[in-house]
């Protein structure tokens, strides 16, 4: 039997326009924050969020409901409005992925903006904007780097990758004896999983609990360079329902992949309070 071609669509590629254009907008006003001393509060999950999280996160509402109104929203800074339940479509935004990094003058924090239909991302922008870097994807359109095509380097062998996530389960356990290197602690979670698509890293792992909103984005931009995004059971990640959490979770290329899944469940996540 023949494989069915799916074509992407003009409405996923007009969406990724505005996440992309909103992106660059929403990482500017970061930006006046930045290295500012900005005010910062702690959430209820012991979370620091920060005066620009808010000013990015009303700028982001304000732009793309105007311009979507019909989606439903959903941002890790705003109140769940369940009416997104019955959206067809729903932006998800994370106004600044990696709010300890943005506090301590690191680099790799992020804005990370998807839209989800039918539980899946069709359109993502992921911004570094210290870094200078706009990562993007739209549903079988592919996914690039500054413009550039991204594409998964297709390494076969765990021994030597380089992974990043919690040092308890790649220092310990069946990925140290695979030879499995530890790499730098990477704060936004978003920017650690496409870190894969460039080979800085080959696998990124996350504990139990990462919300849509840290992972739509990046899910959709690993998928379309080729690359994957999984829960701890191989399975595909479902946004956009009643419970935002989710398993703990590999990215790696299919190889990489299929050696990591079956580790899952013996790895030393740190348990979350």
């Amino acid at each position: 039997m023949s494989q069915v071609t799916i074509k992407p669509t003009s409405e996923d590629r007009d969406d990724l326009a505005l996440l992309e254009t909103a992106a660059r907008e929403a990482g500017a006003i970061a930006l006046g924050y930045f290295k500012a001393d900005p005010q910062v509060w702690t959430k209820g999950n012991s979370s620091p969020v920060t005066e620009a999280d808010l000013a990015v996160d009303k700028y982001l509402h304000k732009t793309l409901m105007a311009r979507r109104p019909d989606y439903g929203w959903l941002s890790e800074e705003s109140e769940d409005d369940k009416s997104r339940l019955q959206k067809d479509r729903i932006f998800v935004i994370d106004p600044i992925d990696g709010t300890r990094a943005f506090i301590d003058a690191g680099t790799e924090w992020t804005i990370s903006l998807a839209v989800v239909e039918r539980g899946r991302p069709v359109a993502a922008a992921l911004f570094a904007p210290v870094r200078d870097e706009m990562y993007c994807a739209h549903l079988n359109g592919g996914a690039t780097l500054n413009g550039e095509t991204l594409v998964c380097p297709d390494r076969k062998k765990l021994q030597g990758a380089r992974a990043a996530g919690p040092g308890s389960a790649i220092r310990k356990g069946p990925l140290a004896r695979a030879g499995v290197e530890c790499h730098d602690y990477i704060r936004s979670l978003a920017y650690r999983i496409v870190m894969i698509t460039t080979g800085a890293l080959d696998l990124a792992l996350a504990r139990e609990h990462a919300n849509d909103w840290d992972l739509a984005a990046a899910d959709l931009i690993v998928e379309e360079a080729k690359g994957q995004l999984r829960d701890k059971n191989g399975s595909h990640l479902l946004y956009n329902q009643p419970q935002t959490r989710h398993a703990s979770l590999y990215a790696a290329n299919a190889h990489l992949g299929e050696l990591v899944q079956p580790m899952m469940a013996r790895l030393s996540f740190p348990v979350r309070r």
